[in-house]
């Protein structure tokens, strides 16, 4: 159904519309039965995806979330009952900023008096591995403003993203080997299943079913998971849908951050970048209290096979 404007029907304000989670999340509420106002945030109304919200009724805000804009950003969450919110780590690479704005959005939801404010988090990896990858830089920070978001009197809920398929076409793109044959080079082992998720296609799903559950989930994580698959199906399954040939090949950590050391990446975000692999590989990706499950979802998350299927390969294959 459309978007309403009628004024007993909740005002969801969403965070990062134009992105693949906050899109997403949109798509899932337009999806359902049940009337929803939204209100969605933007440094550009001009981008393809929010004139496409608002041709569908939603409120368009431009607003810059960060601390020196305290006084706009809590403006732009008056009037929401509830709040989806992200931060975007890779568009400046700073996790002390990263932290600085989530919870700047907590204080604003909370100073809103929302309903709900569902949190784009991630779990620590140094909690993960008892302290032994202290460095994921992106995944502490996420972890530190949901222990805030949960302190903060809010009613909270941490959905965790897995790993978007989407990367296929960018930092986890194939090289290709032969006239034919690719490659995908990674510093995991090629059984080890890999949490997944379509994130623009599906991420919404469990933002919506949190929304609409009888009673809000406060201070759970959820994991917004649509399959777990290892390296070497995922290359498999992309062979049948693309007829091409597919391998996969496990690197070493060092020669993994090399390869984005060449490639001109700072070297604060190479140390994360290797640590997430290194402490997903042996620690997992989710904590033991963060709760992975498809049930109650409207529709079901689309698979790996399904996601590439889905997916414009084009650059891949270049």
């Amino acid at each position: 159904m459309t978007i309403t404007q009628d004024s007993s029907a909740p005002l969801v304000a969403v965070v990062g519309a134009t992105g693949a989670q906050g899109g997403s999340v949109v798509r899932a509420l337009i999806e359902s039965d049940k009337p929803y106002r939204v209100r969605i945030f933007t440094r550009d109304a001009s981008k393809p995806a929010a004139k496409e919200f608002t041709s569908k009724g939603a409120e368009a805000v431009v607003v810059s979330i960060t601390v020196d804009n305290k006084e706009a950003v809590y403006k732009a969450f008056e009037g929401a009952d509830y709040v989806f919110s992200v931060t975007n780590w890779a568009e400046h690479g700073d996790p002390s900023r990263e932290e600085a704005e989530g919870k700047l959005m907590v204080d604003a939801a909370k100073a809103a008096g929302v309903k709900g404010l569902v949190w784009s988090g991630l779990s620590s990896i140094s909690a993960l591995s008892g302290g032994k990858y202290p460095n994921v830089g992106h995944f502490e920070s996420k972890a530190r403003v949901t222990e805030y978001g949960r302190a903060s009197g809010v009613p909270f809920v941490d959905i965790q993203g897995a790993g978007f398929t989407s990367s296929l076409t960018s930092y986890a793109k194939p090289t290709k080997t032969g006239a034919d044959s690719w490659t995908q080079y990674f510093p995991v082992a090629s059984t080890k299943a890999m949490a997944i998720i379509d994130a623009e296609h599906d991420y919404g799903l469990w933002v919506r079913k949190a929304l609409e559950l009888p009673v809000f989930p406060n201070g759970q994580s959820w994991a917004a998971v649509g399959e777990f698959i290892s390296p070497e199906d995922q290359m498999k399954q992309l062979a049948e849908v693309t007829g091409k040939s597919m391998t996969y090949a496990e690197i070493t950590p060092d020669a993994f951050a090399q390869g984005m050391e060449s490639a001109g990446t700072p070297p604060h975000i190479v140390l994360a970048v290797k640590e997430v692999f290194t402490g997903v590989g042996e620690f997992g990706y989710f904590s033991k209290d963060t709760i992975v499950t498809t049930e109650g979802l409207a529709r079901k998350p689309r698979t790996w096979k399904e996601s590439v299927a889905a997916m414009d390969l084009s650059s891949v294959f270049a």
